[in-house]
């Protein structure tokens, strides 16, 4: 699925933005996040070298996050207080806290695990918003999640630079 996205974004802005332009935009949507755009700037789509695809990447995942952590429980209690925003904020509170066990057991490095172990449902942003449901403190749930992104990077570039690059680049 995460694929199928990236081939879409990348057919479609491709001549309209600039290939950074593109990894930037990738990292920052949900769902996609940092895999996505590492995947997007892999030799696979954009073919962007790797140490400029590693920082633009980073940032774009990373500027959400403080606005997840600090806003998010504000934004879905205006959504609560709504009739039709409110089915939306309690479906995504829901699937939010189905994946909250890991998080609650080991707190600041079950965070990190999270965020970092690139499987289906987890990353930055969904770690972020469980960490602000669940009350984590912004001194302890930024640098987890910065850290998770981080190890996220390292397994990501690994298999689309590395492994994936070697196989077609």
């Amino acid at each position: 699925m995460v694929e199928s996205i990236v081939t879409w974004f990348t057919t479609h802005l491709v001549g309209v933005v600039s290939k950074e332009v593109i990894i930037f935009i990738i990292s920052m949507i949900p769902i996609l996040e940092l895999r996505g755009g590492l995947i997007a700037a892999s030799p696979v789509f954009l073919d962007v070298p790797i140490l400029k695809a590693v920082p633009i990447c980073i940032i774009g995942n990373i500027i959400p996050v403080p606005f997840i952590l600090l806003l998010i429980t504000k934004v879905f209690d205006w959504m609560k207080g709504t009739r039709y925003l409110k089915p939306i904020a309690e479906k995504f509170e829901n699937k939010a806290m189905s994946k909250k066990d890991q998080i609650e057991r080991y707190e600041f490095w079950g965070l990190v695990l999270f965020v970092g172990i690139p499987l289906p449902g987890t990353g930055a942003w969904t770690g972020s918003l469980i960490a602000a449901l669940l009350g984590m403190r912004f001194k302890k749930a930024f640098p987890a999640v910065l850290i998770g992104i981080c190890l996220a990077t390292i397994i990501m570039s690994t298999l689309f630079y590395g492994l994936v690059g070697a196989i077609f680049g």
